[in-house]
């Protein structure tokens, strides 16, 4: 027989019994959740593709998990995002966009170039184009420093009240959070977890890289900007670089199968899988395209299936 001390704090525990005790269940009662991670909704049948093949069972997108966005300035990070939220979009999935770094018709001139595969969209395109956003899009309008439980508030309204699946938060450093306050973005982004977890929404935050001595060494996850415990918090970690050898070079030295940017899966919890993936770029559609010589695509806006352009 063991005695239990009535040293224990036995108040505490008197406290929090009307509404903790509900929280202590059978493991049982979650055999049907389980089933349904292997065969469901959360399997990985179900996962959201980036509409990349070659990422495709690799890397996908899920419900529930916060993603982190990482890269050096300027490295392509918001542009690959806008591509693959771009991606989504045709195939049913709804998006949000709280850039704060970036004014709403900045984001939309970049996407409109990527739909429409071309440097300059015409007129006709890109009304359509808009016309083709609505449920499917939405922006949170603000540029500048916003308060973390703002941030958290739009998160959970666009899930709740406009059934949003992915939304995308550019970037930490606008969160109202002072850059060496380690404390309070690891708070954030645990509470972002929370959300997610809370309510299913895919959330993808944009991060940057501490300077290193040098660009062409690629970053991996020590090099992420902030508190440590960030990238252990979150479900995926992806790196974007660009292959910065190859811009070095006269254009007559580059070699077309080089590739100019690399995007590197450096954490996965939900699957074993971690690599990096080669990308090509074109500068006019700001498109990420997956092989050396493949021309952008457009999307046919009547079908919402993507053609060479």
């Amino acid at each position: 027989m063991n005695l239990l001390p009535d040293t224990i704090d036995f108040e505490t525990y008197f406290d929090q019994q009307e509404n903790e005790s509900a929280k202590v269940k059978p493991a049982s009662n979650w055999c049907t959740d389980v089933i349904d991670r292997f065969y469901g909704e959360h399997s990985a049948g179900h996962w959201v593709p980036t509409g990349y093949d070659k990422m495709r069972d690799k890397f996908d997108m899920r419900p529930g998990e916060v993603t982190l966005w990482a890269g050096i300035n300027g490295h392509g990070k918001t542009t690959l995002l806008s591509n693959i939220v771009l991606n989504t979009m045709q195939i049913g999935q709804r998006a949000g966009l709280a850039s704060f770094e970036m004014k709403p018709a900045v984001s939309m001139a970049k996407m409109s170039r990527q739909a429409a595969g071309v440097g300059k969209p015409a007129i006709p395109y890109i009304r359509e184009f808009h016309k083709w956003t609505d449920d499917r899009l939405w922006i949170y309008d603000h540029v500048g420093r916003v308060a973390t439980k703002r941030v958290l508030a739009v998160a959970t309204y666009m899930r709740k009240e406009l059934g949003i699946d992915h939304m995308v938060i550019d970037s930490l450093m606008k969160c109202g959070i002072g850059t060496d306050d380690y404390t309070a973005q690891k708070d954030f982004v645990n509470d972002l977890c929370s959300v997610a977890q809370d309510t299913g929404l895919g959330i993808h935050l944009v991060v940057h890289m501490r300077k290193g001595e040098n660009e062409r060494s690629a970053p991996d996850k020590f090099d992420v900007k902030g508190a440590s415990e960030i990238v252990d918090l979150v479900d995926n970690l992806v790196i974007c670089w660009k292959n910065v050898r190859k811009l070095g070079l006269a254009e007559k030295d580059r070699k077309e199968d080089d590739p100019d940017a690399f995007v590197r899966i450096a954490k996965q919890r939900h699957h074993s899988w971690e690599g990096s993936f080669a990308f090509w770029f074109d500068p006019e559609s700001q498109q990420y395209l997956e092989h050396a010589g493949q021309r952008p695509t457009y999307i046919d806006l009547q079908t919402a299936i993507p053609d060479p352009a």
